[in-house]
């Protein structure tokens, strides 16, 4: 008997650490800086936006690129044209949009009648 509770102490102190490892793991790590990033243009940031923006909406919506060209490409320009020296910046630091620029590209989604990615 003292054994068999031990067992169960043991097993569950060991689903207590599994639990709060994948707790840890489970936060969304960002990806690591773009080094090709590093010099880009606003127009070049804007073409990378659009880029991404046809690949992921057409998958979202499950049209072809072709069909969400128009709006990407509204969503491209007004998020890059509204974007600051510093969100610039912070792009080419890293490759990715900051928080205020993700924002302001969020409101260009919605905008542009796309859906937004969740």
């Amino acid at each position: 008997m003292r054994r068999m509770g031990a067992a169960v102490l043991a097993a569950g102190f060991s689903f207590a650490i599994a639990v709060a490892a994948h707790a840890a793991s489970g936060t969304t790590a960002l990806p690591p800086p773009d080094p090709t990033a590093k010099n880009l243009t606003p127009y070049r940031i804007q073409l990378r936006a659009f880029d991404a923006c046809l690949v992921t909406q057409s998958r979202l919506l499950g049209t072809t690129r072709e069909a969400v060209h128009t709006p990407c490409s509204c969503y491209a320009k007004g998020t890059v044209n509204a974007m600051t020296k510093d969100e610039l910046q912070a792009f080419r630091d890293t490759g990715y949009f900051n928080d205020s620029a993700r924002a302001k590209g969020l409101g260009f989604i919605d905008q542009c009648k796309l859906k937004r990615p969740v």
